[in-house]
């Protein structure tokens, strides 16, 4: 049976930090679901309207892997939703991959208790936002225990390598690494 994700998208996602994990993870074999928080069509920071495949209220089984994007206001917006909250909470209790990229670790992550005791990094600047309990990171991906976390846009495609990577093993993330010419 195929690993499954979720991705939460909520109005304000950044466009790169959602969609190249998406491509990386269906890349390799990974069943992935656009997950809107608020609606259906969800309009990233720059205005792309993305269509989600489902709402997160619909969601009834735990995936393997839920991602959250950063962004601004996304990540904002994911913290403000009670039900994201609620799903996170679920997912971290049940021992499942959270990654988490951008500002929502700081935004949405922290808040919550899930990175507490954990490495993590975010988006330069919002490591400010962390409980102490955190152990901030400056690398551009950190992976501890169930949890995954990077710094921004320009860290994306390592960020998809590395939930592959935790989900489908190294040598599947190896592979694609190399077919897509990722040089990181």
């Amino acid at each position: 049976m195929p690993k499954t994700a979720v991705v939460l998208l909520a109005e304000g996602f950044e466009e790169i930090e959602a969609i190249a994990p998406v491509d990386i993870l269906r890349r390799a074999g990974i069943r992935v679901t656009l997950a809107g928080v608020s609606s259906p069509m969800v309009k990233s920071s720059r205005d792309v309207g993305v269509q989600s495949d489902e709402m997160l209220k619909d969601i009834k089984d735990l995936p393997d892997a839920v991602i959250v994007p950063g962004g601004l206001p996304g990540s904002v917006n994911l913290a403000k939703s009670a039900e994201t909250g609620d799903f996170l909470r679920k997912m971290n209790r049940a021992g499942k991959l959270i990654a988490a990229i951008c500002a929502a670790p700081s935004t949405v992550l922290s808040p919550l208790g899930i990175l507490d005791g954990k490495r993590a990094t975010c988006y330069p600047g919002c490591e400010a936002d962390f409980s102490p309990a955190v152990r901030y990171s400056s690398e551009r991906v950190v992976a501890d225990g169930s949890i995954i976390t990077s710094q921004g846009p320009g860290t994306a495609m390592e960020f998809g390598l590395a939930i592959v990577t935790f989900l489908a093993g190294k040598e599947v993330a190896g592979t694609l690494r190399e077919k897509m010419l990722i040089k990181v």
